[in-house]
């Protein structure tokens, strides 16, 4: 139905989350009205977001540099680490403007159904970051899930010793995800944290 080429566009669109056959046409047919320097441009963006951008050393955000911007900050909070699952969440409570300390990213959750343990996680640097002496609190929000809860569980039992473990409150149901959230309801969670035993 479609020239090889437009086709293979097509096929690579609907690889992108969320981006179903119908959508993957009206973008690859957007595309191709569109002036050939704006899709060099595009093109070059994919491909050089690619190559530059990993993730921070620190805390595991991604990062353009070997360190990011939030851990390069020295006016945030040196003694509270918030952990999230992935980038998405840190740019979710970024938004909010509540909260000034640091982050940890675990890129993902404990899923033994998808074959994810805590060693594809990002947990040994957590507890290294949360046995420095200037660490006092470390903030879980992990969104409400089963494989959430699991991890949340699993990471305060680890980092207890070294620091106060706080659980962000949730306005959001069971499953929900914390990029879905807006801002108030976010910030709100910030607020009501509470300590997990």
């Amino acid at each position: 139905m479609y020239t090889p080429p437009l086709a293979r566009l097509i096929e690579q669109l609907q690889k992108l989350p969320s981006v179903g056959p119908k959508t993957a046409q009206r973008l690859a047919l957007h595309i191709l009205k569109r002036p050939a320097d704006e899709a060099q441009a595009l093109a070059e963006a994919i491909v050089n977001a690619r190559q530059q951008v990993g993730v921070c050393q620190t805390c595991f955000h991604l990062s353009a540099d070997p360190v990011c911007t939030i851990c390069r900050d020295r006016n945030r909070d040196q003694h509270t680490i918030c952990v999230v699952a992935d980038s998405r969440d840190v740019i979710a409570l970024e938004k909010t403007r509540e909260y000034r300390g640091r982050y940890h990213v675990l890129g993902g959750v404990i899923s033994p159904m998808e074959g994810i343990g805590p060693d594809q996680l990002t947990i040994q640097p957590l507890i290294r970051r949360a046995s420095q002496p200037e660490t006092t609190e470390i903030i879980l929000a992990i969104s409400p899930s089963i494989e959430g809860e699991t991890t949340t569980l699993y990471i305060s039992q680890l980092v207890k010793p070294f620091a106060k473990v706080t659980q962000i409150a949730f306005g959001l149901p069971m499953g929900g995800d914390l990029e879905y959230a807006d801002e108030v309801t976010l910030a709100r969670a910030l607020e009501g944290r509470r300590e997990l035993l």
